[in-house]
């Protein structure tokens, strides 16, 4: 049996592992040079099921709104004319109160842990290294802002999840290195967290599948799915057709377009992210734990002998250009935090389209037409839940029980696939 998966990030090249290890034969087609060169490229590298969350939560539409008197904000609405942006801001809006919030996360959480899980197995099977470290540190600069974390708390606990809840001088000591002129009411400590570099993860993932009959067509943009009947029995790249037996569509924010056509019309739209990258000139004064700033939703992440800074959201630009007040975000949160640990000014910038669904988790699995499967929508969280999604899928096309609940993470939950 043939199996194509469309798109070679972080979800796709997963994908073909699980896949080829059930013994299909498998094809990834690519548009660019390589593996993980667009959103799984320069990410936080943050794989932290305890703080995987939609988008779509209490508060954050007032964190939007004051997003356009910030200099240097979270998140940034730049409105446009586009019909698919406003369905999908509504369809959002409608998800950010807490019921919902409480069972999207849940959902998340659930796909994530898991998903951790099968990273571990993978990475013992190959004895893979990506610079990978352990624990997680959620800083809160005010008490509010520990105050509106509560409820995240709560569902930690109920889950089993460990963490530690400390306070301003408690996380000075687990992480020495913070400054100590930047505000801080205290930190939520994630000791099962993790980061890794998940560029590096991907190559190394993408050596062993060739080494085990996938192939990979970099350089090769799908034109779109032929459809005979009740199923896609090729797909087009320019003049050629690539025959199928079944599909699985994993080409992040692009996915949309390839299957609208075809009815499947999920509430997916880009959301620009960015990050920055500079190595350690002072190790002393560089953080060993890697951070999350919850105010301005920003990630600091140690990889070896460098800083990946990223975050921030921005919603309604297409256009994947750096913008001067992102990068501000950025550097002002490394700065405020670790101001000596490297020369910021020299860091490398990056820019990505992140593919959000409205109401936060991903969705895994068949669609209407019998052999086309899909494995999108993973947010900011892509590298969290890759290996988790990617095994859920492959049970799926092989025919056999995924080992959790994959109830919400299907197309099922918007009435019809």
């Amino acid at each position: 049996m043939h199996v194509i998966v469309i798109g070679a990030g972080i979800i796709g090249v997963t994908t073909a592992y699980e896949l080829r290890r059930c013994g299909f034969d498998v094809t990834v087609i690519e548009r660019r040079e390589g593996v993980a060169q667009e959103a799984s490229y320069a990410n936080a590298g943050v794989i932290a099921p305890a703080y995987v969350a939609p988008w779509a939560q209490p508060g954050m539409l007032a964190k939007v709104l004051r997003g356009f008197l910030q200099r240097e904000a979270p998140v940034v609405f730049r409105p446009q004319v586009d019909r698919a942006l406003w369905r999908w801001l509504w369809t959002w809006f409608r998800e950010c109160n807490p019921e919902r919030f409480r069972r999207n996360k849940s959902r998340m959480l659930r796909l994530a842990a898991y998903s951790r899980d099968q990273l571990h197995i993978v990475r013992e099977r190959h004895s893979f290294s990506y610079e990978q470290s352990q624990s997680f540190l959620q800083l809160f600069r005010s008490e509010e802002e520990l105050e509106r974390n509560a409820p995240a708390r709560r569902m930690l606990v109920e889950a089993g999840v460990p963490h530690e809840l400390l306070d301003a001088v408690q996380c000075r000591s687990v992480e020495p290195a913070l400054h100590d002129g930047t505000r801080l009411a205290g930190g939520l400590l994630l000791l099962e967290d993790e980061t890794g570099n998940c560029a590096h993860f991907a190559r190394l993932l993408k050596q062993v599948c060739s080494a085990d009959g996938v192939v990979f067509r970099f350089n090769a943009v799908v034109d779109g799915l032929l459809r005979e009947g009740d199923s896609v029995h090729a797909v087009r790249i320019g003049g050629e057709s690539l025959a199928a037996d079944a599909v699985i569509v994993a080409a992040g924010a692009d996915s949309a377009q390839l299957l609208a056509p075809l009815g499947i019309k999920p509430p997916l739209y880009p959301m620009k992210g960015y990050s920055a990258t500079v190595a350690i000139n002072r190790h002393e004064h560089a953080p060993v734990l890697s951070v999350m700033d919850e105010t301005y939703k920003v990630a600091i992440t140690r990889l070896g002998n460098r800083l990946r800074i990223a975050g921030t959201a921005e919603i309604g630009s297409r256009r994947l250009f750096v913008r001067a007040s992102a990068l501000r975000t950025l550097l002002k949160v490394a700065s405020d935090w670790f101001p000596h640990a490297a020369s910021y000014a020299q860091a490398t910038y990056w820019v990505g389209a992140r593919p959000m669904l409205a109401d936060g988790p991903p969705v895994l699995g068949r669609t209407r037409v019998r052999n086309l499967f899909v494995n999108l929508g993973h947010g900011s969280s892509g590298w969290a839940m890759a290996c988790g999604s990617a095994r859920i899928v492959a049970d799926i096309v092989a025919g056999r029980t995924p080992e959790i609940d994959i109830d919400g993470l299907t197309l099922e939950r918007y009435g019809a696939h």
